[in-house]
């Protein structure tokens, strides 16, 4: 333990959508790193594909091929790329049919190199979903194909998306799924396994000893006591008991459209909410450049950009890469958490 915290291991850093902003927001935070003070990192992907966007992009660094274990030490002065064995054909902006394999190669290798020590978290740039649904890809989403590989003995665990900035923490109880199914897929029993997994890991990898919790209602004004809806009494306020009577702090149902200004948000330390607009709305509008898509509920720490590829920007330099800082730096901080 104590020769990991004087080393932390660096962090696995996928490649994305190969024809995104991905390589460009890698790019730009590996030349900040020293300014910034940035944990090492490696890219998982093709090296040729880094070099033709450097070139593109006018960024003038040195690219080292790598092993993991390599990686700390070559990232004070060179990008450290760990080869997938997958080539990324694809130009800024044009996925092509390399796009998908690339792509998921490298997060099932990020993955293997958590789960076996060489690195010490997982960091995601972003994907194309459309892209990876034309090639096969059957998920819908990151998460749930995260879920997936860290499957233990058959046991898929319950992926739980949480949005976090410094001024707010968001978790949708329901994910990528319509409306129509996540009001079909609401139920007391994902809400109460849901929290007790944001609970846990605030504590454990946020290091908040007593989480303080929000919970919104489904319906306007939370249902008006039933006038507009009786989800509120019939499904989260028994969840709401169950947690409470558990020990976990938690408030609600609350009217989602009073939640989110300055001071309500300093009254808990994260939101429940019971479907991906009801949360990622509010966070999207305080803090769209620097929040951080967290999955917590794996047996390894995943941080990502809350925001998509950006084909239209890819490989013309401006492409921020405030969010993929934020979500290093985040993974790094949770990771030492449970050194």
């Amino acid at each position: 333990m104590a020769d990991r915290a004087a080393k932390p291991l660096p962090l696995a850093l996928t490649l994305g959508e190969p024809a995104g902003i991905g390589p460009d927001i890698t790019i730009a935070a590996w030349l900040r790193r020293r300014e910034l003070n940035l944990p090492a990192f490696y890219l998982l992907g093709d090296e040729a594909l880094i070099a033709r966007r450097a070139k593109a992009l006018g960024a003038d660094i040195e690219i080292a091929p790598v092993s993991p274990g390599e990686a700390a030490v070559a990232f004070t002065e060179a990008l450290p790329v760990v080869s997938t064995g997958e080539r990324a054909t694809a130009e800024p902006g044009k996925p092509d049919a390399s796009s998908a394999p690339a792509a998921l190669a490298s997060i099932r290798q990020a993955v293997a190199d958590v789960r076996e020590g060489r690195a010490g978290a997982v960091v995601t740039n972003p994907i194309a979903k459309s892209v990876l649904y034309r090639a096969g890809f059957r998920h819908p989403g990151h998460t749930e194909f995260l879920a997936e590989l860290a499957a233990d003995g058959g046991r898929v665990p319950q992926p739980v998306m949480m949005l976090w900035s410094p001024r707010l923490a968001v978790v949708p109880v329901t994910i990528h799924v319509s409306i129509r199914d996540a009001l079909a897929e609401l139920t007391s029993e994902l809400i109460v396994s849901t929290v007790r997994i944001v609970a846990a890991e605030l504590t454990s990898r946020f290091g908040i000893a007593q989480p303080r919790i929000a919970v919104s209602g489904l319906n306007p004004h939370a249902g008006e006591e039933g006038s507009l809806g009786h989800e509120e009494q019939t499904i989260i306020a028994p969840a709401l008991r169950i947690l409470r009577s558990e020990g976990i702090e938690t408030r609600g149902p609350l009217p989602a459209d009073t939640m989110f200004h300055e001071a309500a948000r300093s009254t808990y330390d994260c939101a429940i909410c019971m479907y991906h607009d009801q949360a990622l709305i509010p966070i999207k509008t305080v803090a769209f450049d620097d929040a951080v898509n967290v999955t917590l509920g794996l047996p390894f720490i995943r941080t990502s950009p809350d925001h998509g590829t950006a084909f239209d920007i890819a490989g013309t330099g401006r492409a921020n890469p405030a969010s993929l800082i934020a979500a290093l730096r985040l993974a790094s901080r949770m990771a030492a958490s449970q050194s």
